[in-house]
């Protein structure tokens, strides 16, 4: 069964500068935001729209949960902002977990604030519980947080 994990944050930058950061430009963005966790992002296929596999090499020895991740754009609406990658290989995939999704939703609140709503869907291989969903949650206010300050002092 698939489980369901929801959080919100607002972040204080415009819709339209987060969301070529974390849709158009994410494959370069997030190893400068998270630069001691991410080495760095390879596009393996597509063209960064719907479709696209992107692989996470992350630095060994740091709090990731494996070497790399390969994830995939599974959702992808440039008029409702909402943008969803999931887990096609190693990572969370490799701690039990059948099936992993991280969903962004992203909604104009001001002009210099957006809204962000995460939904973490999970599945695991056998009935137990886990709490890595809720540790993405934190892991991803995280990133929203470094991505905020990324964005404010002029990047992309």
């Amino acid at each position: 069964m698939i489980e369901e994990v929801k959080t919100q944050a607002k972040v204080g930058v415009g819709l339209n500068a987060l969301w070529k950061a974390l849709a158009k430009e994410l494959r370069f963005v997030v190893p400068e935001v998270l630069p001691n966790i991410v080495k760095d992002v390879e596009l393996i296929e597509g063209d960064g729209g719907l479709g696209t596999v992107l692989l996470f090499n992350f630095f060994s020895g740091d709090v990731s949960v494996a070497a790399y991740q390969k994830e995939e754009i599974v959702e992808l609406d440039e008029s409702l902002h909402r943008i969803a990658l999931q887990v096609q290989k190693g990572g969370h995939l490799s701690k039990g977990f059948s099936f992993y999704k991280t969903t962004f939703q992203l909604n104009a609140i001001a002009e210099q604030e957006t809204l962000v709503d995460v939904i973490v869907s999970s599945e695991t291989e056998t009935d137990q519980e886990s709490t890595m969903p809720s540790k993405t949650i934190e892991a991803t206010l995280e990133f929203l947080k470094c991505l905020e300050t990324y964005i404010m002092n002029g990047a992309s």
